[in-house]
């Protein structure tokens, strides 16, 4: 068994948003860190576009911030999302609030911002050394040893690894490293969709030309295009559609195609983005994959967390979320157990249900977010939902609520989705308005169906938010 060694340095590689996080977690234990990044200093040097601009913090994400004392200012820099603005194909607009109430938001946040906030703070602990444009090449878990290529020099060095934790994005070297031993394994699905970022600017004196407190959605059955607000009055849009087809990123070739298309599918957006024609032509075409593996560990030579372990698509906001999750439970664990491997065992053990449950629900709510959102029956659906979540206060319980906004385990909460939308769905039968919804029928489903649930797993059911 390998002994955790708080004198004995560790190596950690990628920078990013989840690996900066746990190089702090790990430097609050007590631990010296190295860490390798492939990309430049972000905070020096501008970075290649193709990673998303904004992104969506909600509960899970604050909360493993709130452990290292960084919550607060995060939220200083983000904007409560109440709820989905949609914006039909034949006009109009249409709000669907994320929770029972205003209290219950998600919040868009830049990832430039928190990723720099982030390594500027793992470095000010005096315990992480972050080095820039350092790609990991080879390692060899059994003595330790890690080939690394200085991208700048182009030389190639050797390094011993006591641990090696690998926060490395959905390519992950170390993962890749992993897979090449016998017994692991891991699985990539590409969605046939890619993704596309398209600026809208600030009104005049920085204002925002759209709803402010809104995640807005232009929902359209194949494809769809969103919008996230930014601190600076501006929206990030992403239009999603498939790679190929006849409405595709490959139909649309040219200017005048790209144009007409949005004139046709997005007049309300298209004016507010003045750039449209040399954003779609000139900023990368981003693709989507679910990583699943097995295992994340190399006894306790080595871990992959975050979407190293796990990428998921973004379509329910909780990429970030889950990898931040990742940090703080690892960190617990570190504090219970003596030797590295009983921790990433159990750490494997507690996470790969959840994290499998995340993936396959943001494939799922990618369906929802592009075609039912814009549909009367889903609607009237979420209408019921709503007035569930208020009449049966901490009774009945939704899958979107348990996710965004309370830290019960997402295997859980995919569950719950399960049961409480059957049960909202046999309540919709013939219902003209939400409010008319049979609460005596209501309360009986759940106390039949929901509650038996809650009740027989309410260990994982006391996470609040």
């Amino acid at each position: 068994m390998h002994e955790i060694d708080r004198t004995k340095p560790l190596m950690l590689a990628g920078a990013g948003l989840v690996g900066s996080l746990m190089a702090i977690f790990l430097a609050r234990r007590g631990f010296q860190v190295e860490v390798l990044e492939r990309r430049p200093d972000m905070r020096r040097e501008v970075v290649d576009a193709g990673r998303s601009i904004n992104l969506a913090i909600s509960t899970r994400g604050l909360y493993a911030l709130g452990q290292v004392g960084l919550e607060e200012e995060a939220r200083r820099h983000a904007i409560p999302m109440r709820g989905r603005m949609i914006h039909p194909a034949s006009g109009g607009l249409t709000l669907q609030p994320y929770g029972k109430d205003d209290s219950q938001h998600i919040n868009s946040i830049s990832r430039a911002w928190l990723n720099q906030y982030l390594m500027t703070h793992a470095e000010a602990t005096g315990r992480v050394r972050i080095r820039f444009k350092q790609r990991l090449q080879h390692v060899d878990f059994d003595s330790g040893a890690l080939s690394i290529l200085d991208e700048q020099s182009g030389a190639t060095r050797e390094e011993r690894a006591a641990v090696l934790f690998g926060a490395d994005g959905a390519g992950s070297a170390v993962r890749q490293e992993m897979a090449r031993r016998p017994g692991y394994a891991s699985t990539q699905e590409l969605l046939s969709h890619g993704y596309k970022e398209l600026t809208m600017p600030p009104g005049p004196g920085g204002a925002f030309r759209m709803e402010k407190h809104a995640l807005h959605i232009w929902p359209r059955g194949t494809f769809m295009l969103i919008a996230l607000p930014n601190e600076d009055g501006s929206f990030t849009c992403t239009l999603f559609l498939p790679f190929e087809g006849p409405v595709s990123f490959a139909s649309l070739d040219s200017p005048a195609r790209l144009t007409a298309f949005f004139e046709e599918q997005f007049p309300d957006a298209l004016p507010l983005i003045p750039a449209l024609t040399q954003d779609f032509f000139h900023n990368p075409t981003g693709s989507m994959i679910t990583v699943k593996s097995q295992s994340w560990h190399v006894g306790g030579r080595a871990l992959v967390l975050g979407d190293a372990a796990h990428a998921i698509v973004p379509f329910f906001g909780q990429g970030m979320n889950c990898g931040f999750e990742d940090c703080g439970v690892l960190d617990g664990l570190l504090a219970r157990h003596s030797h590295w491997e009983e921790a990433f065992d159990e750490f494997f053990r507690l996470r790969k249900p959840n994290a499998d449950a995340i993936a396959d629900m943001a494939v799922e709510n990618f369906i929802e977010m592009r075609d039912s959102t814009a549909s009367p029956r889903f609607l009237l659906e979420k209408g019921v939902e709503k007035v569930l979540l208020n009449a049966f206060p901490g009774q009945f319980l939704s899958r979107y609520t348990l996710v965004s906004f309370s830290r019960v385990p997402y295997r859980l909460a995919y569950q719950v989705g399960s049961i409480a939308g059957g049960i909202v769905s046999e309540l919709a039968e013939g219902l003209a308005r939400p409010e008319d919804v049979d609460l005596a029928r209501a309360a009986r489903l759940i106390r039949e169906r929901l509650t038996p649930f809650v009740e027989e797993h309410a260990d994982g059911f006391r996470l609040e938010g």
